[in-house]
């Protein structure tokens, strides 16, 4: 199981990649494989500003849809478009072309509140 240890995690299964004041967010490798074949991602959020845990989107496998947790709160800034055709790149790629939102986050001290891939893989048994 990939848990690359340069992201931070939520325990919804979320991960985080900080870019200065913005950060990119998906789900994690665990996350998509217990999902199974990803059909579809719905993100209509975009320019909305939300707090953190509130839900951002959804994402649609075969046999179950899943909310997602926004893990910092602030402005949904991008969602990643080519997700609409393919995405089935979240279960190929999650932490690459598999990416769902950037936000660009408000309150930067949330950032010590999120996981460490160590943190991560204990919570998942890994």
């Amino acid at each position: 199981m990939n848990i690359p240890s340069d992201l931070k995690y939520t325990k919804d299964h979320e991960w985080v990649k900080i870019e200065g004041d913005t950060a990119l967010v998906g789900i994690t490798d665990f996350a998509q494989g217990e999902l199974g074949d990803i059909v579809y991602v719905e993100v209509e959020t975009v320019d909305e500003t939300l707090d953190i845990e509130e839900v951002f989107g959804t994402v649609e496998a075969v046999k179950t849809v899943s909310d997602l947790f926004l893990p910092l709160s602030g402005e949904i800034v991008e969602f990643n478009e080519n997700l609409e055709d393919e995405p089935e790149k979240v279960n190929s790629d999650p932490y690459g072309d598999g990416w769902m939102i950037k936000i660009k986050f408000s309150d930067a001290s949330e950032i010590d509140s999120l996981m460490s891939a160590d943190d991560y893989k204990a919570l998942i048994g890994a």
